[in-house]
């Protein structure tokens, strides 16, 4: 996509949308089970916080990944992995879009004209915190408290409208946007890898006239980039996760609740819930990438990109040709001068000289 020149922005918009949208319906399981882990420990930490004794603590419902899975199919079936699915979905179509479109429009203004290269690395930041503050941070904070009420004794939420009406009412605007900046820095780093590895990987592999990958190729290159980005970016994910959990009150700000993870859990917190991330991120890099570029090569055919006018090369400039002329000398005028008689004159006698006109030319 680097090398590409500036696509239509509502293009690109759409085309990420769709992609999105299937890519959070496909992989929404493992986001609901790394969610339930990331939050399982601010029941403990609220307990030790209060001063209550280590067997007062509330044990963990979940061993692990797997238990975790198996417990939430016991007990709320199949669609119990669903729960707040609608909220990621709807809230992936503008995520998704944004980073795309914002993608392209950034690499576009970063691209060098001499070489056509671009920056991707600074192209995929820019992306990443646009999607942040337009899509991520206020979708992200309503997901994550929707799945933290499933855990609780008393439902708080009926469902999503409700959910988010009871937001905005208790907490105003701003509690849907707290986490804003670990979630700008989370994004930001997620893309800025992303993009620079699978477009790094494009312009090793497409060599010898070869333009676009195969969906297996875009597959398996978009999930070489996210594995990268999962290990890069975690620590972001697990303080906005926390910021953005009904237990968020307790901390001051996001600086304040990545110092008390450090403190109380130690700096491994940072990497709590790595493997389900790990194991999301690498099929929905792969899959979202693959969407895309899929829905693209099939919209272009209806919807063509404009071919740029080309700015003509001026001619070279002919020089007029040139007639060497032989140099004519000016003529020269040839006076003849008759001969003067040499006359003896005796030495008296005084002889005058009068001085020879001159010739008109």
């Amino acid at each position: 996509m680097a090398k590409s020149d500036s696509k239509n922005p509502l293009k690109t918009l759409t085309a990420g949308g769709i992609a999105g949208a299937l890519e959070a319906f496909i992989m929404f399981p493992t986001e609901y089970v790394k969610t339930q882990i990331q939050l399982e420990g601010a029941a403990v930490k609220k307990a030790k916080a209060a001063g209550l004794p280590p067997d007062q603590w509330p044990k963990p419902r979940f061993t692990g990944i797997v238990d975790c899975a198996k417990v939430t199919f016991k007990e709320k079936g199949i669609f119990g992995f669903y729960r707040g699915v609608g909220t990621l979905v709807i809230g992936s179509i503008p995520k998704a879009g944004v980073r795309f479109a914002a993608y392209e429009q950034f690499a576009a203004l970063l691209r060098d004209p001499k070489t056509g290269k671009t920056n991707t690395l600074m192209a995929g930041m820019g992306a990443g915190i646009a999607e942040a503050i337009f899509a991520v941070t206020p979708m992200e904070t309503v997901k994550t408290k929707l799945i933290h009420d499933v855990n609780q004794p008393v439902r708080k939420y009926k469902g999503l409208v409700h959910g988010v009406a009871t937001m905005l009412r208790e907490e105003g605007l701003g509690g849907v946007y707290k986490g804003l900046l670990p979630t700008c820095l989370k994004q930001g780093c997620n893309q800025a890898v992303r993009f620079t590895v699978f477009d790094g990987i494009k312009g090793i592999v497409l060599t010898g006239g070869k333009k676009e990958f195969t969906p297996v190729e875009s597959l398996a290159y978009g999930g070489v980039a996210g594995i990268i980005s999962v290990y890069a970016t975690m620590p972001f994910d697990v303080i906005k996760t926390r910021m953005q959990g009904l237990e968020a009150k307790q901390y001051k700000s996001s600086f304040d609740c990545a110092r008390k993870i450090l403190a109380d859990e130690g700096v491994l917190a940072y990497w709590k819930g790595t493997v389900p991330r790990l194991s999301r991120v690498m099929f929905s890099s792969g899959i979202i990438f693959t969407f895309y570029e899929m829905i693209m090569r099939e919209m272009n055919k209806v919807w063509p990109e404009p071919v740029p006018v080309s700015k003509k090369p001026a001619a070279p400039a002919v020089a007029a040709p040139v007639v060497a002329v032989a140099a004519t000398p000016a003529p020269v005028a040839v006076v003849a001068v008759a001969p003067v008689a040499v006359v003896p004159v005796p030495a008296t006698t005084e002889v005058v000289v009068a001085a020879p006109a001159t010739p008109k030319a």
